[in-house]
């Protein structure tokens, strides 16, 4: 893995799909589904802050070659629950800025456009 935290290539890409999303209980869902986390996870921000800066809940290979979460279908959500949205992010930014070998990325498109990407 590359020292540059901006040089997202070689990482470990694990897709974060939030089509249909309308809660934070959803989003949680979804983030335990895409990165396969223990049972024991909270589902609430303190955990997943946790959960996403936690080396030993990683997928298999992340944490030599680094991990690269792609956000995707997050739109609609955003619009639907803002202040929720606001918080998420933060969350991410908070892990990033915690854990050098995670990048977090939103994708554009997507099921906002009707189509498929």
């Amino acid at each position: 893995m590359s020292e540059d935290p901006t040089d997202l290539t070689g990482r470990l890409v694990v897709t974060l799909d939030l089509d249909g999303v309308t809660d934070k209980a959803g989003l949680m869902d979804r983030a335990a589904r895409a990165l396969a986390l223990p049972d024991w996870f909270g589902r609430n921000w303190d955990a997943l802050v946790d959960s996403l800066c936690d080396h030993a809940v990683w997928p298999e290979g992340a944490v030599e070659q680094g991990l690269l979460i792609v956000v995707r279908g997050w739109q609609p959500y955003s619009e639907a629950r803002p202040g929720e949205w606001r918080t998420a992010q933060d969350v991410f930014a908070e892990a990033v800025d915690r854990t050098p070998a995670l990048a977090v990325v939103l994708a554009l498109g997507g099921s906002r456009l009707g189509g498929s990407s």
